[in-house]
């Protein structure tokens, strides 16, 4: 799908056609949008390609007077599943600048997108393409940091579960959430990358605005690194804590049934012994059997207890 925008009165509207200064929002494109692109436009067809691979990493290039962006940006998706799972990704987007247009190409709609074309991101101005990739990365570093607290608030959650849950549902969301961290930690710092090597200023020319908008970015970005790494930590403890209590309370609960066990195989011992046809036994014909299987269950239940396996 393609749509071209441009800034028109500090606003950013829709048009029908490519005009120069335009931005060209690329998501998901078929055989005939990306030759409208390679052919007509002229875009480099390298660049199409590499936007739209899932397993590009971060990277900036240069070409024919045409350069190439490659972001990680973070995305959320709820899962089919009873527990409405929420799985957090990371996915490249590509930003192509050319000589007349600024396109971003993306494998899938997202928020950052559609933020852009409705107008949220303040001084966004399509023909001023350097500070249009800054404002872009800048949106997508506070993505980052949004699905970050995400995470946090639903791993609290899911901490007030596990205390009073001996089941593995808890712990596998939680297994979920650190590999969402995995994913983001790795992608955050693909992306520092690529934003240093434009802080250096060697391929894309930057004013000092610009610069000070990318140290912004740096910034967020860092600090987004910084919570990963926090919240990663924090996670992997309390899994390993977590997965020490519920083993813990599994072992408490055998514990329990042994001695319960027990306790019901005194009665049993002694009523096979007087079932036998074996004449020599004391008082067979009265109920003296029954007190004393009730009277060694008592005796064995209140030594169980004084050691405490009933805890």
């Amino acid at each position: 799908m393609l749509n071209f925008y441009k800034t028109v009165d500090n606003r950013i509207i829709r048009i029908d056609a490519p005009e120069p200064g335009c931005w060209i929002s690329v998501v998901s494109p078929v055989e005939s949008e990306v030759a409208f692109l390679t052919k007509d436009l002229g875009v480099e067809a390298d660049f199409v390609r590499a936007a739209l691979d899932e397993e590009e990493s971060s990277r900036i290039e240069t070409e024919n007077g045409q350069t190439l962006v490659i972001i990680d940006y973070p995305s959320a998706e709820e899962q089919a599943d009873e527990n409405k799972t929420i799985l957090y990704t990371t996915l490249p987007m590509g930003i192509i600048m050319t000589r007349d247009y600024v396109i971003t190409v993306c494998i899938e709609d997202n928020l950052t997108i559609e933020d852009m074309a409705q107008g949220r991101v303040k001084a966004l101005q399509t023909s001023l393409k350097t500070r249009f990739l800054l404002l872009t990365l800048l949106k997508i570093a506070t993505r980052f940091l949004q699905y970050l607290k995400q995470i946090d608030k639903i791993s609290s959650s899911t901490e007030q579960r596990l205390h009073q849950s001996m089941r593995n549902k808890e712990l596998i969301q939680l297994l979920g959430l650190e590999k969402s961290l995995v994913y983001f930690s790795t992608s955050l710092k693909s992306d520092e990358v690529t934003l240093e090597k434009i802080l250096r200023g060697r391929i894309i020319k930057l004013y000092e605005e610009d610069e000070d908008l990318l140290e912004d970015v740096l910034i967020e970005i860092k600090q987004a690194i910084e919570m990963c790494n926090i919240y990663s930590g924090i996670l992997s403890g309390m899994m390993d804590a977590f997965a020490s209590v519920i083993s813990n309370n599994l072992n408490i609960v055998m514990k329990v049934l042994t001695c319960i066990t027990i306790i019901m195989a005194i009665p049993t011992m002694i009523f096979s012994f007087y079932g036998m046809n074996v004449s020599s036994l004391p008082f067979a014909n009265t109920w003296f059997p029954l007190v004393l299987s009730i009277a060694a269950s008592a005796i064995a239940t209140v030594i169980l207890m004084k050691k405490d396996m009933f805890h």
